[in-house]
């Protein structure tokens, strides 16, 4: 029964070929198929995502490195379909995880089924630029967040998206953008979502999540998106700077980070609290050279979870704000050296989380940019209460 939806997929490409009048083979990078319908009302490209990464981690005790753990793992393997259907101002966008990474957190609230959807999203440009998104995709959350997968600066994305990142949801987004002069431009974006994550199956347990994005780009648009691109490839020739804000507000969450975590159980039901969480980031690149900062910050009505009787449960909401500081250079020989810095404090009171402090140092290999490289880096992570740990990492990925 796990093979289902993934030859369902299969099916749908292959009658899919069959069936287009145009079949163009893109360059790499591309896509794998890139198909049109005989009457021009639909197109998809068919894409291809997959990371293989080892690790190597140590815990420092009596001033030495020990307790090795390694691990071998397919740390993503997706399949992606977007085009347009019946005009090219509706769009839509599809991506399925195939790993166990991707797939993981089968529960009653999924009907016990894998979570394989990704994005399952639609877009419609319904007037100028404006747009209306609806489906499961990504909020607008966080930028390091936003950022895709296949284009990270270094090999995962850090502890504070770990930590405070919001979740692909199911809901309605509108966006759009404009010119506040020839170069200065803002772009909003708004969601009204359920507020449980992705591929629930179990209705709104609690109340909407709503969330709002502004963006600021004073000094105009970066080449091909680069503001939500890991690393300078593109070497703009003139400084570009990104600036956002994000406020995501969860009416009676019932999970400890948001729409993430672990759902909170009393002895009457679920335990909902309302959530809020604000994000400041910023994005510089200049000729090679790139800096991302991001900030977190989050709080709760009442973070810890109680019974009937006032007792409590043991859940808490997650709550506290983060630091994230990352900057890299990359050569002309397209190595990019990147280092990185990232802080997350808890409210001690509550949570009873240790704060961290890591430090990574980075260096990739772009054979063909985000497309095909190879990545590795090692983080030191510094506890408060216990043990620091030392972890490196390599991975190979490739992007059709």
């Amino acid at each position: 029964m796990a093979l289902q939806p993934t030859l369902l997929v299969l099916f749908f490409v292959t009658f899919s070929i069959i069936h287009a009048q145009e079949l163009d083979a893109p360059k790499f990078g591309d896509g794998i198929l890139n198909l049109k319908g005989k009457d021009s009302a639909w197109s998809m490209k068919v894409g291809m995502q997959l990371q293989f990464q080892g690790f190597a981690q140590w815990e420092e005790e009596d001033s030495n490195f020990s307790h090795t753990e390694t691990n071998f793992l397919i740390r993503r393997a997706r399949l992606k379909f977007d085009g347009f259907a019946y005009s090219p101002k509706l769009t839509y966008k599809i991506a399925i995880g195939l790993s166990n990474r991707d797939i993981s957190g089968a529960s009653k609230y999924t009907s016990n089924a894998p979570r394989y959807i990704l994005d399952a999203v639609m877009k419609w440009n319904f007037y100028e630029n404006f747009e209306l998104w609806f489906g499961q995709t990504k909020l607008p959350g966080n930028r390091d967040y936003l950022t895709s997968s296949g284009n990270l600066q270094l090999v995962d994305r850090s502890l504070l998206d770990g930590t405070y990142a919001i979740e692909r949801d199911l809901g309605f987004q509108l966006r759009h953008h404009f010119k506040l002069s020839d170069n200065f431009i803002i772009k909003e974006a708004f969601a009204l979502s359920q507020g449980e994550g992705r591929n629930i199956t179990s209705g709104n347990i609690g109340g909407f999540q709503y969330t709002s994005r502004l963006e600021f780009l004073p000094l105009g648009d970066f080449i091909k998106n680069g503001d939500y691109v890991g690393g300078d490839l593109y070497r703009e020739p003139a400084p570009k700077l990104a600036f956002g804000v994000t406020y995501d507000f969860n009416n009676n969450a019932v999970k400890t980070q948001s729409n993430r975590g672990t759902y909170m159980i009393t002895d009457t039901g679920f335990y909902e609290t309302n959530i809020s969480t604000l994000f400041i980031d910023a994005m510089f690149k200049y000729q090679g050279f790139s800096l991302m900062a991001e900030y977190a910050d989050r709080t709760a009505a009442d973070p810890l979870a109680k019974n009937s009787d006032g007792s409590l449960t043991g859940d808490v909401v997650q709550i506290g704000n983060g630091l994230n500081f990352q900057a890299g250079y990359v050569f002309e020989s397209n190595w990019e050296v990147t280092g990185r810095y990232t802080n997350i404090e808890f409210d001690n009171d509550i949570t009873l989380k240790d704060s961290k402090n890591q430090y990574t140092l980075g260096v990739s290999k772009y054979i063909l940019g985000h497309k095909l490289k190879v990545q590795s880096d090692v983080s030191y992570l510094a506890m408060n209460l216990s043990n620091d740990e030392l972890m490196w990492r390599l991975q190979f990925a490739i992007h059709f």
